[in-house]
């Protein structure tokens, strides 16, 4: 008999079970990394089991102080992250001094209209779908019914450019940390949901002292190639769920240096290549 899915809330997306039943573009980035950043099985399976939660970063924190303006839920931000804010004096209630450019780069998307216009659809809709063999959930900044999928992303910077060594060439933000990806996922299980493939754009907004904002299309092209070999992908990522592979240390994240075995020493003409 098949086993029945957990339905899937907002209380109850980033759970345990959920991320046991259900692959997302997040924990696909955990394990196979991004063109920016390697990915690390040994990590990624250690966050699913508990084992293992990295703390936050301040740009972390900043971009979900955004997500939750645009959500309306500042209020419930605010109580679950209280070391953003200030808890004395006749400020008491306000972003710290460190976390202020959060709040101006939301106030600069809201005075654009074009920006508030494809942020307003339905916010952190969630989806779920069969791909590439595995239960995938997804859950979208505003999505557009028949219209069109938008994800919010705070960045450093719009331009900003990353170079790819083993290519050899710069690539932009979008290919840098796999968001073409992200949204060619959203695509398709909104496409086994609806039957509509729909046109998938990223409203960012940057870090810079005067913040940067700009709607970007991501082609269908893009989006086409950036899903070439994650078939193969998901298929390891089961076997390693299922605790039926041993994972794969990168040897250079937080928690595979926490946990790092010494066994030899090394010459030290090794030192710049490991």
């Amino acid at each position: 008999m098949t086993k029945t899915l957990l339905k899937l809330s907002s209380d109850n997306y980033y759970s345990k079970e959920a991320n046991f039943e259900y692959l997302s573009v997040s924990q696909y980035k955990d394990f196979c990394g991004t063109m920016a950043k390697k990915g690390c099985e040994y990590s990624a399976l250690a966050k699913l089991r508990g084992e293992y939660t990295p703390e936050p970063s301040k740009d972390m924190l900043m971009g979900s102080y955004i997500d939750s303006a645009y959500e309306g839920t500042l209020e419930e931000f605010k109580n679950n992250r209280p070391e953003m804010f200030l808890t004395s004096g006749k400020n008491a209630g306000q972003l710290k001094a460190d976390f202020i450019k959060a709040q101006n780069a939301y106030d600069r998307t809201q005075r654009d209209e074009l920006f508030k216009l494809y942020m307003s659809g339905e916010k952190q809709k969630i989806m779920t779908a069969e791909l590439f063999g595995a239960n995938w959930k997804i859950k979208m900044d505003s999505y557009h019914a028949d219209k069109c999928i938008v994800d919010l992303k705070y960045i450093k910077d719009i331009h900003d450019r990353t170079w790819i060594k083993d290519l050899g060439y710069f690539v932009n933000f979008i290919e840098a940390w796999g968001y073409d990806l992200q949204l060619a996922i959203y695509q398709l299980a909104v496409e086994k949901n609806t039957g509509q493939k729909l046109p998938c754009y990223i409203a960012a907004v940057d870090k810079k002292t005067t913040p940067e904002i700009e709607l970007i299309q991501i082609n269908q092209i893009q989006l086409d190639a950036s899903l070439i070999g994650i078939e193969s992908n998901v298929k390891r990522i089961l076997e390693l769920k299922k605790g039926n592979l041993e994972p794969d240390k990168c040897g250079v994240c937080e928690y595979c240096l926490e946990n790092k075995i010494l066994t030899s020493p090394i010459d030290s003409s090794r030192l710049i290549e490991i």
